[in-house]
């Protein structure tokens, strides 16, 4: 079976995971808002380490109405947007469509579901370096693993069909056996560099380089560790120190946050921060530095 995808949200990470499923030739079809225009008549731009490439032509569209009902949508939007998709998603929904939401944070599964209670429903995690630097264009700068697990529905055979298909297109895919442990293990290292990329007015690798910054990185991911362990998502130690020298290695880097904070766009605070800090003080674990970053945040978003 061929299957039929679909971009909602084509920005740094849709762009990027959808525009190397073009460019191995399946089929996909990208929405767009603000840039449609340009990229119909210019295509998708991809600057990768992997290798350059453009989409052109490209299955490009500016409303949900217009495009086909798919077997794949692939959520690349950010989490302040995604009050959105009820209103979004329907015209590309087939009973059996999987929703598969690439996104960062905690809790987002299960606020889609209760919109969309009997479609079959995904998380994933990107392991990436990637913004989107200009119309139609897309900066693939380090790294780009994904890692899938599903929430809602039995999803089994079409996932990995969705592996077979990002392999071939040279994406290291891997399907989690536990999504909340995903989740999880992806904010070890969302919650120390987003937030204080932020706060701090710098990038990873200053966070990195500079002692006191870097032993606050390592107590809030400790922090994170210990808060997913009381919520039944045992991740072992040495995880931080993996996250520590995977970040040593990569190409210095501003995250989502803080390259949506430059951009004057609303910053993830709920579903990185707030959700987290909630789900594990309901669990009996108070995570005060990550809390206190939260709060840093939210100051800052105030007066930006």
């Amino acid at each position: 079976m061929n299957l039929k995808y679909a971009i909602v949200g084509t920005g740094a990470i849709g762009g990027y995971y959808g525009g190397r499923l073009a460019n191995s030739d399946k089929d996909v079809h990208f929405l767009f808002n603000t840039e449609y225009e340009h990229v119909n008549q210019n295509g998708l731009r991809v600057d990768s380490v992997k290798g350059d490439f453009v989409i052109n032509p490209i299955n490009a569209y500016h409303s949900t109405a217009d495009m086909p009902k798919c077997d794949v949508v692939l959520v690349g939007l950010k989490s302040t947007q995604n009050h959105l998709l009820p209103q979004i998603l329907p015209p590309l929904l087939k009973p059996d469509t999987l929703v598969v939401l690439i996104q960062n944070g905690l809790g987002l599964e299960g606020k889609l579901a209760a919109a969309l209670p009997n479609q079959p429903i995904a998380g994933a995690a990107a392991f990436i370096c990637s913004s989107r630097v200009g119309q139609g264009h897309i900066r693939h700068a380090d790294y780009g693993a994904l890692n899938i697990g599903t929430y809602q529905g039995d999803n089994q055979n079409i996932i990995t069909q969705i592996k077979n298909d990002f392999e071939r297109a040279g994406v290291p895919f891997t399907i989690a056996s536990d999504l909340n442990e995903m989740r999880w293990r992806k904010l070890v290292w969302n919650i120390p560099y987003n937030g204080l990329t932020v706060a701090l007015n710098t990038s990873t690798d200053k966070l990195m380089s500079t002692p006191s910054t870097r032993a606050l990185v390592t107590d809030l991911m400790n922090e994170v560790v210990d808060a997913a362990s009381v919520c039944d998502a045992i991740i072992e130690r040495e995880f931080v120190d993996k996250m520590l020298a995977m970040t040593d290695r990569m190409t210095p880097y501003s995250p989502s946050m803080k390259l949506d904070f430059d951009n004057h766009r609303p910053m993830e605070i709920e579903a990185i921060y707030t959700n987290p800090v909630k789900t594990a003080l309901t669990a009996g674990y108070h995570m005060r530095k990550t809390e206190m970053l939260e709060q840093e945040l939210r100051f800052i978003a105030s007066r930006h």
